[in-house]
């Protein structure tokens, strides 16, 4: 029997490692593998249909950031002849690739391709629970998106340390993190691993953070491999950006996800040093997103934003385990009950629809409790109301492209 086979950890959202394990899953998996027909899109997908029908066609991958290229190329020979086409796939919150026999597709599974027979026919399919993820015909990386924190490194080290004047920086350093313009490939786990390894309040300025950077030079007496030994031994925040995620990649494992096991998804959980660790701290940053650290969380913290510390269990944790805890609720009086006292209706800047790149567009944003929507009053029956799926918008707004 073929079992199910993940291609990247299910029990954390996705982040730059994720990707790049996907890829290496894809590449793997298809190797030899020879696809036949056309592409296809469960009904219920929000995303686009996939023009593509070949008689025989290979699939390879390729991780940039947080996103993921799909190549399809047909073989010499298969019918009708056309030319490649590529797919950028955006996991959202809980996007992976897997294959599986045909007969048993995974749950979820929003996109299929299909093994060609002879053979038990298999189907490499794009699976997510929540459908927060994204692909988009063309094979365009997301236009705003900075250099990868793994792939491109001195790449991605230039481009913040050349636009430290951007508005960005003014945020904490950990709101900065997620700005997937200057961070493509970090999310939460990530920001909250770099900053603990470096003692760095994750509500510290941004630009006061990385500004010592563009001082930094090693001494010009310094031999290549003691220049090297100094850097492994004393890296700043832009290395860890990239030595950290490599570290996460480096964990291997035979699979992730339930399917496999808790077996492999355990190296992770004892990789983990601060997130979601017992004695750790945790506040929500102005984006709605919790920020796990020690000690002080540094001057730019929300006012009034109450520390929660997680106790030591005895039986350890993992962040799989539990859910970010909500928002509080919205005690300020409705629309309604304002006027009926009399008081000045209140005002609010409009928010956008979606969260832009600064804010890490492959998470929703977060719910505000205590609020009622009101219906618009109608003649004749009530229809029942559908209940949609949230697609988060991915253009950047403004100048920003998280």
């Amino acid at each position: 029997m073929v079992l199910t086979r993940p291609g990247h950890p299910s029990h954390r959202m996705p982040e730059g490692p994720e990707l790049h394990l996907a890829s290496h899953f894809v590449n793997e998996e298809c190797r030899g593998l020879v696809f036949s027909g056309c592409v296809e899109k469960s009904p219920v997908s929000r995303n686009p249909e996939v023009p593509f029908e070949s008689s025989a066609y290979h699939i390879s991958a390729l991780a940039r950031g947080k996103e993921l290229r799909l190549i399809l190329s047909p073989l010499p020979g298969a019918q009708p002849p056309r030319e490649p086409l590529a797919l950028v796939f955006r996991f959202g919150m809980t996007g992976s690739f897997q294959l599986a026999p045909s007969d048993v597709l995974p749950p979820h599974a929003h996109l299929r391709f299909y093994t060609a027979p002879p053979g038990p026919r298999l189907a490499l399919c794009f699976v997510d629970v929540r459908r927060f993820g994204h692909w988009e015909l063309g094979g365009e990386w997301q236009p705003g998106r900075g250099p990868c924190v793994l792939l491109e490194y001195e790449q991605f080290r230039e481009n913040v340390l050349r636009n430290l004047a951007d508005k960005a920086f003014d945020r904490p350093i950990c709101e900065a993190l997620l700005d997937q313009r200057f961070f493509n490939g970090i999310g939460n786990y990530l920001r909250a691993e770099i900053l603990h390894r470096l003692r760095i309040p994750p509500f510290e300025k941004a630009r006061t953070v990385l500004e010592a950077l563009q001082q930094r030079r090693p001494s010009p007496e310094l031999t290549l491999s003691q220049k090297i030994k100094a850097k492994l031994q004393n890296p700043d925040l832009l290395e860890l950006c990239h030595s950290v995620p490599k570290e996460v990649v480096q964990l291997g494992g035979k699979g992730y996800g339930p399917e496999s096991g808790e077996e492999d998804f355990a190296a992770f959980r004892a990789w983990l040093r601060c997130y979601g660790m017992p004695g750790m701290s945790s506040l929500r940053d102005r984006n709605g997103r919790t920020i796990w650290f020690q000690g002080d969380p540094g001057p730019l913290a929300p006012k009034g934003g109450k520390s929660r510390k997680k106790k030591s269990k005895g039986v350890r944790q993992g962040p799989e385990d539990r859910v970010e805890d909500p928002p509080p609720p919205n005690k300020s009086p409705s629309k309604t009950r304002r006027a009926r006292r009399g008081l000045p209706e209140q005002t609010t800047a409009q928010q956008p629809k979606g969260p832009s790149l600064q804010q890490d567009p492959e998470v929703p944003p977060v719910p505000e409790k205590g609020k009622r929507r009101r219906r618009p009053a109608t003649s004749g029956r009530h229809r029942p109301q559908k209940v949609k799926a949230h697609t988060p918008s991915l253009e950047p707004e403004g100048t920003s492209a998280s």
